[in-house]
């Protein structure tokens, strides 16, 4: 597991690194990553929900796992947001929104999903989308509500209305009714999704080509993020999850989310907000750096552990 995870997460490195090229000899500048970045989280991330759902049949085990996996998946993303508002202080500067963001909220879906598929194959990518349906309603209620510094009732309403939101409750709703999106609609729809990754690693990469590399690699705060993100929350919820007692593969997909480097989401709502996503993409770029070594050594730790 431990092999096959690792080549993965070098798979997009790459990607993220062709992209960060592509910015530099100037074949994409800022107009064209916003652009991209609202591609992906409104058409592509809605729609990779969706086909997940479809393309999962309905069996009793099968139920049975996905609801371990969202009370899972709940309890990483409370366990996430109490550390970070612990750890985090609005002291620590004008970035804590963005800080607090990139360390309780993980990339599940742009990398979370092609290592569980990697390792666990289709059904541990079904469990996974649990954890990125809490993602989702966490990211577009209280992820808004971090990005504007503000909690209102515009802001909710923004969020509930997203696409991702919608689109969530619709694959839920679906699935549960057992009702089957006609198949011409479906591959047209697969098709878009299958662009989920390689979009999200070339935004990441497009960020991080605008920031200070030296920089970036010398600012203590970052590790301080990154050790918060991808040792002490995985950690902790392997604890939880040995609690819980849940069933190996639910708890390696719920785990693999929950040490997962920052969500790209992140720079991509701060794009959105006019917050500093040049600082977000840089704790998203060095948590995925990392999470190369720290992701497979988590996995290593609960497997002793669970």
């Amino acid at each position: 597991m431990f092999i096959l995870i690792f080549e993965q997460l070098l798979k997009m490195f790459f990607i993220m690194l062709l992209a960060f090229i592509c910015y530099k000899i100037k074949l994409v500048d800022q107009n064209g990553n916003r652009s991209i970045s609202n591609l992906l989280l409104m058409v592509v991330n809605p729609l990779l929900i969706i086909t997940v759902y479809q393309d999962t049949e309905y069996n009793p085990d099968m139920v049975s796992g996905l609801l371990l996996a969202f009370a899972a998946a709940l309890a990483a993303h409370i366990l996430g947001i109490l550390i970070s508002t612990f750890l985090i202080r609005p002291s620590s500067g004008p970035d804590c929104s963005i800080e607090r963001f990139n360390s309780m909220y993980s990339n599940c879906g742009f990398i979370g999903i092609p290592l569980v598929n990697s390792v666990l194959g289709s059904s541990g990518v079904f469990f996974i989308t649990a954890y990125m349906v809490v993602f989702n309603l966490f990211t577009w209620t209280h992820g808004i509500i971090l990005m504007e510094k503000k909690c209102s009732l515009k802001s909710m309403k923004e969020g509930i209305l997203s696409p991702m939101f919608l689109s969530t409750a619709a694959a839920v709703a679906l699935f549960f009714l057992r009702v089957h999106i006609p198949s011409v609609a479906l591959d047209t729809m697969n098709y878009v999704a299958d662009m989920n990754t390689p979009l999200a690693m070339m935004v990441a990469g497009f960020s991080v080509a605008q920031s200070d590399l030296k920089k970036m690699i010398l600012n203590a705060r970052i590790y301080f993020i990154a050790f918060i993100k991808l040792l002490l929350i995985p950690v902790l919820m392997t604890a939880v999850l040995r609690l819980m007692s849940l069933p190996s593969e639910v708890a390696a997909a719920i785990l693999i989310g929950a040490a997962c480097p920052a969500a790209t989401t992140g720079t991509m709502m701060a794009i959105r907000y006019d917050q500093n996503y040049t600082y977000s993409s840089e704790l998203f770029a060095m948590t995925t750096v990392l999470s190369i070594v720290t992701i497979p050594a988590v996995v290593l730790f609960a497997e002793t552990i669970l």
